[in-house]
This record gives structure tokens, sequence and C-alpha cells, in this order.
């Protein structure tokens, strides 16, 4: 059965300790291959990881990802996607929105009336929508990472 290894807290550990792959290698009992292959985060074997668990003087559950740690994270990951890509959709629209309502201003003292008052207000009511929006996926995935 292979394990998921940390292969980041791996490195970082070797590295702290200033080992090449080879002296980690040498003191598991392991190839250099295999050190070099959990490092770039191929899955390890029981023995394996029992090995490089002797060689930090570590517990081997040390070095696996916690499946629950590892959801977590790409929960958090895919909702600052979310909220990045809104917030992105909104400055767009904010952008348009100024611009247009610049553009209906022009319009209607061109024509000496106030021509656009609805494409103005029906605008600003969709305005404010996207505005609404956007503050209940700030707030709801700020309350899910806690």
């Amino acid at each position: 059965m292979a394990f998921k290894t940390d292969a980041k807290k791996i490195k970082r550990w070797r590295e702290e300790r200033h080992w090449s792959q080879e002296h980690l290698a040498e003191l598991a009992g392991v190839g250099i291959r295999t050190v070099q292959r959990i490092e770039t985060g191929e899955p390890a074997s029981r023995d394996t990881l029992t090995a490089l668990a002797a060689a930090f003087n570590v517990d081997a559950m040390a070095l696996c990802i916690d499946p629950e740690e590892e959801a977590a994270t790409l929960f958090k990951t895919k909702n600052e996607k979310v909220r990045s890509g809104m917030r992105l959709a909104f400055f767009i629209h904010l952008v348009s929105y100024v611009f247009g309502m610049i553009l209906f201003a022009a319009i209607s003292v061109g024509m000496d009336a106030f021509v656009m008052k609805w494409a103005m207000i029906w605008w600003t009511v969709g305005m404010a929508g996207h505005g609404v929006a956007l503050a209940l996926v700030e707030l709801v995935t700020r309350h899910q990472d806690k």
C-alpha cells in the first residue's frame, strides 16, 4: 500500500538539516532515486516511509499528508478563486458603469432633456444587485473559511 507523503515537508526538513538527497538516502537505507521520487510528490511504500521517519527521528505519520487538512486547503483555494473571480467581474462592471453613466449624461446634455433617465436607473439597479451578490459571496466564503 502506498502512502501520500508530504513531499514539501520532507524536502524542507532535509534542507533545514543541510542534508543532500544522497545523505538522506544513506541514513534511511533507501536508494537516492527513491528520495528523489518522494520529493517530487510520488507515493512511498510503508517501509520507505518508516525508514525516512527513522532518519528524521519522527513518527511515520508525520511525513504523510492529512486528508482532512488537504481537503480544507483545497476548499479554501476554491473559495478564494470564486471570490477573486467575483471581485474581478464586479470591478469590470463598475468601470463599464462609470463609463456608461458619463456617456448617458453626455447624451442627455446634448439633447437638452434627460432622455437617458430610465437606462441610468436600471443600470444602477443592476450595479447595486451585483454589489450585493459580491458582498454575500464575501460574507459566506469568509464564514466558511473559519
